[in-house]
């Protein structure tokens, strides 16, 4: 999975790295943008940064998953689908939903799969 992607937007919603907002300026612009409740922001903003590492390393990985595919799912409808399919289009305008959805597809095949046989996870449940 592209879990530095994943968590290079977390850093930037969290850590405000990466020219990001940070972790009360990226709530307080999702709660005037997209309407979501500041619990429910936090939830993603935890998920997207801690979710990356915790598939990077195969630790908890369906549980994680599940949550990236929710956090995709949010994204596309709430910030990319009317963007269209294609991720950049103009410059200074919204990207579509191709690279999202290439994520949640991603997190849904772990969330099937698990983290495989090199995951901690596997390791773990043998």
């Amino acid at each position: 999975m592209s879990c530095g992607g994943i968590l290079a937007h977390g850093s930037q919603q969290l850590l405000a790295w990466f020219g990001g907002r940070g972790f009360k300026g990226t709530l307080s612009n999702w709660k005037q943008k997209y309407r979501i409740p500041i619990p429910i922001g936090a939830i993603g903003i935890f998920t997207e940064f801690f979710g990356s590492i915790a598939l990077f390393v195969g630790v908890l990985t369906r549980s994680f998953a599940l949550g990236l595919t929710i956090f995709m799912l949010v994204a596309i409808q709430k910030s990319h689908w009317e963007y269209g399919f294609f991720l950049a289009r103009r410059q200074g305008e919204g990207s579509g939903i191709e690279y999202c959805l290439a994520l949640l597809l991603i997190s849904l095949a772990l969330l099937v799969g698990g983290g495989g046989a090199i995951s901690i996870d596997h390791l773990v449940s043998n």
